[in-house]
């Protein structure tokens, strides 16, 4: 167990690709396969390592991630002792990023009694056990060790993330960027391990110099300088950084193998717990390989979609291929289709969405679509 290790999740991911469900929230508190949120695959990752210190280094628009972490208690984070901790950036401009955040909430680390540090972001989802990769980083006597993930026949999942280039023992010699030229590739996976006092010392010099806004760009640029080892993680990565992405990644969960996998029992994902009554099913619903959470009224037709709590889905409404976030209310004979519908929307009578596989219709938070809509929409 890493007792002796301090966990640092910065949000600091690129959300420009994720405007229709990031306008309210960051991209860690974006809701995923039903009842999760992305923040709890990393944070469960850390504390199935034993890791009972996390600092959550949050963007503005935290509210609704504050709502969800709270106190920490899903993951047994609320203690006296150690426990969990959020950074807000406040009012602050919004160009500034987890190194400055970091130096002014310096007293954290060194408060903190842990000696060792992961520091990773929240958008890779993934069921990583950290103690092997800390128990390759100690044995190996790096500086810094990253986690990456070979993929082989890429698509566009990992695209413009950043690439390892490495020798025979496993040492990064340089970064590339991942263009799709190639068919296999190393993906960095922004997962570090290393000492809280070479952090320290990243963060004094990064401001010294002033030439990195963020830990993993001072970390990437300066590969030459430092001794950075890989550690290659085998298992199932999904990357959250499009909306197309964020589409194929929840359709993977509907794989019995890849939910195995995420889902273990050796090393659960936890998340806040929410007291539903259990979904009714109408006997005039027809369900196939789906994920259906509590709370809901299904009446019409689901196939390969995720419903999260809260769902009323009407007498002979079709929804195929799409995810429906909670409360949302979906009307009798509307179709939807490779669609993605945010918190509380409305689809009326007899109204049809359909999207593409790889690039779902998304109907942001709160709407309220009818068939007169669609019209129109449709004679523009």
């Amino acid at each position: 167990m890493l007792t002796n290790y301090l966990g640092i999740v910065s949000l600091t991911e690129n959300e420009s690709k994720l405007k229709s469900l990031t306008a309210t929230r960051p991209l860690a508190s974006i809701p995923i396969f039903g009842r999760y949120r992305v923040i709890d695959f990393v944070l469960s990752n850390l504390v199935n390592a034993g890791i009972t210190n996390v600092g959550i280094l949050a963007p503005t628009k935290s509210r609704s991630l504050i709502d969800h972490v709270g106190t920490g208690k899903p993951w047994d984070l609320n203690r006296k002792v150690d426990g969990l901790y959020i950074f807000n950036y406040s009012y602050e401009p919004p160009s500034i990023s987890d190194i400055k955040l970091l130096k002014s909430n310096m007293e954290f680390l060194l408060r903190s009694r842990k000696e060792m540090v992961i520091f990773t972001l929240s958008h890779m989802i993934c069921n990583i056990d950290f103690e092997d990769v800390a128990k390759f980083h100690e044995e190996s006597g790096a500086d810094v060790t990253v986690v990456y993930k070979k993929i082989a026949n890429e698509d566009d999942l990992f695209l413009e993330l950043p690439t390892l280039m490495l020798d025979q023992n496993s040492n990064v010699m340089g970064i590339g960027k991942n263009i799709g030229r190639r068919t296999t590739v190393n993906i960095s996976l922004d997962m570090f391990v290393l000492s809280k006092e070479f952090l320290i010392d990243c963060i004094l010099t990064c401001l010294e110099n002033g030439n990195c806004t963020t830990f993993r760009d001072f970390i990437y640029k300066n590969v030459q300088n430092i001794n950075l080892k890989a550690y290659e993680f085998k298992g199932y990565v999904g990357c959250i950084n499009s909306i197309s992405s964020y589409f194929k990644v929840s359709m993977d969960m509907l794989n019995v193998d890849i939910q195995r996998e995420l889902f273990s029992e050796e090393r659960p994902i936890y998340t806040k717990s929410n007291d539903s009554p259990p979904t009714r099913y109408f006997s005039t619903c027809e369900v196939e390989n789906s994920f259906i959470s509590n709370g809901c009224l299904i009446a019409g037709k689901v196939k390969n979609s995720i419903i999260s709590r809260g769902v009323v889905i009407e007498k002979d409404a079709i929804v195929e291929n799409s995810i429906i976030f909670s409360k949302c209310m979906i009307k009798s004979g509307a179709i939807l289709k490779n669609v993605i519908l945010d918190k509380n929307v409305v689809i009326d009578e007899n109204a049809t969405l359909i999207g593409h596989n790889k690039n779902p219709l998304v109907m942001e938070k709160q709407s309220f679509i009818n068939l007169s809509q669609l019209k129109e929409v449709k004679r523009l």
